[in-house]
């Protein structure tokens, strides 16, 4: 997940609002036992939230758009082919109605939380 941990550094801004947005079958059980036990996307990815940018507030949605900016198309493809080879992401954007081809960028905050944000072609 090298890919992913390059876009660490988005703002965090937009995780809180995020969680709210998190797709229920991307989740790992908060305690062993409630139902199936799933795998992390990541070691460290211990919760996985979808977002499209225009669900976020317009600040954070600017600072998205800034980071965006400045990352390099080979970086972008990187992200989107570490999200492609890990099923759990895919299945949590499967689950959202879009692809990794949507995601325009990734965040993993503090507390283990995989954020994607996502554009809807336009």
């Amino acid at each position: 997940m090298t890919a992913l941990a390059a876009f660490a550094a988005l703002p965090l801004g937009f995780a809180a609002h995020a969680q709210a947005q998190q797709a229920p079958s991307a989740q790992a059980p908060a305690t062993p036992g409630q139902g199936e036990a799933q795998q992390p996307a990541s070691p460290g990815i211990k919760r996985v939230a979808i977002v499209d940018i225009s669900e976020l507030p317009p600040a954070t949605q600017e600072q998205v758009n800034a980071a965006v900016a400045q990352t390099g198309d080979e970086d972008l493809k990187a992200l989107r082919s570490s999200i492609d080879a890990t099923p759990q992401l895919t299945a949590a954007l499967k689950e959202k109605g879009v692809t990794s081809a949507q995601v325009i960028a990734a965040n993993v905050d503090n507390d283990g939380t995989l954020t994607l944000v996502t554009k809807k072609a336009s």
